[in-house]
């Protein structure tokens, strides 16, 4: 393939990623301006534990489903994988479909386990407590038939990522890219319905249970359309139908099979984080409000990471995979400098940005109708405690794939199972003190211990690395990015009294000016510091965002 053909890809790749994230922030704010913090999204962000699991890790783009079909087809022909794909749907459909039942019959044993929480012993609240009893009584009820509901996303998920997978491996790239983006216009429109019918009533107790119900089944219709979408590209460019196939045993299968299994179960390791915070969470007073914030603060920081990280680590991975001979560990140690720079280079600013502008950011994406004040601060103490760990998340995923280049994914999945404990213990102990902010800390301090391990390994297997010239200079954005912030308080303390915060356009170009601001005060720090990474990412990013 031509490196024009593959810039032409990646242009395709990113602007619809692009799109289909702007739409995932849509979504997001219609929930947020339909449930606000209320039992509805609360029960539902723990009955989506297992689904949005299952969607993520199956189902997601670079996720295993995806990695090993495209690994094992890719070099195949078009006109021989038809009953290829046929049979790997058959088998991974079939398992899926019993999980999906065993979803549907245990999941009231499931919730218990995924919030238990929320089924502690309520007698010691009934006298002092009412209401927090009634709503922790609602949320257990709602989840437990939102989770029976979206239930049969654990068998869609494995058809996506399938079609993802084989999409792929054709050379069709636009379709996956888009496909989430059907999945949150469902939403949107079944969530706009319910709105026009009822209005500000979605939130009157009588129609909570209506309105999280409804949420559910627009999250699975939004992943029934989502696997239907890719159906018409796979027939038309025959890459298998809904034909049932049971030769398990030949080569090409098994190949899927081998790759699929270990890669599932690496990947899982993170998303097992996610659940362990949500099950501390459970026991947090007023439980759904907590994970509430903490799904909506996830979205603000994970979007832009997403965009920042397919600048830096795309262009990297192979690099890395070029230079894992012993002869050219030299080049290897200036592109991982290269890749921990420029991820100083854009976290670190923007951590410190979002740290002292996380309320008027939350403001203006989510206040409104049932998204009030006390929502917008309580999402914003949460987002703020993000912000710490930035860094940390970015620079770990620069190293990984360092280590998976070097052909060891043993050293960081041991991590990861290393870290699945100290997450819980962090978690366990910052829970009760700080409540959701504490959990998000903990994931921060896991990420932080992560990245310092990875890099220790990394400077003993390639006989060592400058890591006090790096430190040096990673200590020298973080002070950058220390002034960053203060000048970015500064300016939004001063313009909100001057013109107040009130109206959408006002906090918006309150925020503009805040955030511009300080990030030219760090471009004129850094462009003083002589280190060519700086103009590196310059080029990057405008060469990301031409195509």
């Amino acid at each position: 393939m031509s490196k024009r053909s593959l810039t032409s890809i990646a242009g395709v790749v990113a602007v619809a990623t692009l799109v289909s994230k702007v739409f995932g922030l849509v979504r997001q704010q219609m929930i947020a301006a339909v449930f606000g913090v209320g039992p509805a999204i609360g029960a539902y962000n723990f009955a989506y534990v297992i689904p949005g699991f299952l969607l993520v890790l199956l189902g997601g783009i670079n996720g295993p489903f995806h990695s090993a079909i495209v690994s094992a087809l890719a070099k195949r022909r078009n006109g021989d994988l038809a009953p290829i794909i046929e049979t790997i749907t058959t088998l991974v459909g079939g398992v899926l479909l019993l999980l999906t039942l065993i979803l549907v019959v245990f999941a009231d044993p499931l919730m218990h386990l995924v919030a238990p929480g929320l089924y502690v012993s309520t007698a010691a609240l009934e006298q002092t407590h009412p209401q927090q009893v009634h709503e922790m009584l609602v949320t257990r009820t709602l989840a437990v038939a939102q989770l029976r509901i979206m239930a049969p996303m654990a068998l869609l998920a494995g058809l996506i990522g399938i079609g993802f997978g084989t999409l792929n491996a054709a050379d069709q790239y636009l379709l996956p890219s888009l496909s989430p983006l059907f999945s949150s216009v469902a939403v949107v429109a079944c969530l706009g319905g319910l709105s026009f019918h009822l209005g500000h009533r979605v939130l009157e107790p009588e129609y909570i249970t209506l309105g999280g119900l409804v949420l559910a089944w627009a999250t699975l219709g939004g992943a029934v359309v989502q696997w239907l979408a890719q159906l018409p590209s796979q027939w038309r460019s025959g890459l298998g139908g809904l034909r049932l196939r049971f030769n398990f045993r030949q080569p090409e299968v098994q190949e899927v099979i081998q790759v699929m299994g270990p890669a599932t179960f690496s990947s899982g390791m993170m998303q097992i984080n996610v659940w362990t915070d949500l099950f501390f969470a459970s026991f947090i007073p007023q439980a759904a409000a907590a994970v509430s914030a903490m799904g909506y603060a996830n979205l603000l920081v994970t979007t832009p990471l997403g965009i920042l990280s397919n600048v830096i680590l795309v262009p990297l991975l192979p690099v890395f995979s070029r230079l894992a001979e012993p002869h050219q560990w030299p080049e290897l140690k200036q592109r991982i400098r290269q890749g921990l720079m420029m991820t100083g280079l854009t976290m670190l600013p923007l951590g410190a940005l979002i740290l002292v502008l996380s309320l008027p950011i939350v403001r203006v994406i989510y206040e409104r109708y049932a998204f009030d004040r006390g929502a917008a601060e309580l999402t914003a103490s949460v987002l703020a405690a993000y912000s710490f760990g930035m860094f940390a998340y970015l620079a770990r995923d620069v190293l990984v794939r360092v280590f998976y280049a070097l052909g060891d994914g043993d050293t960081p999945f041991r991590i990861s199972v290393v870290n699945i404990f100290l997450n819980a213990v962090l978690d366990f102990v910052m829970v009760k003190p700080y409540g959701a902010p504490g959990l998000i800390l903990a994931t921060v301090g896991v990420n932080v211990c992560s990245t310092v391990m990875l890099v220790t390994i990394l400077h003993r297997r390639l006989g060592g690395l400058p890591m006090g010239k790096w430190a040096g200079h990673i200590a020298a954005l973080t002070l950058a990015s220390l002034v960053t912030g203060v000048v970015a308080w500064g300016v939004i303390t001063g313009l909100e009294r001057a013109w107040g915060t009130r109206g959408l356009l006002v906090q918006m170009g309150e925020l503009f000016l805040a955030g511009s601001g300080g990030m030219l005060v760090f471009a004129l720090i850094t462009s003083q510091l002589g280190l060519p990474e700086v103009e590196q990412l310059r080029r990057r990013v405008i060469r990301y965002w031409r195509g």
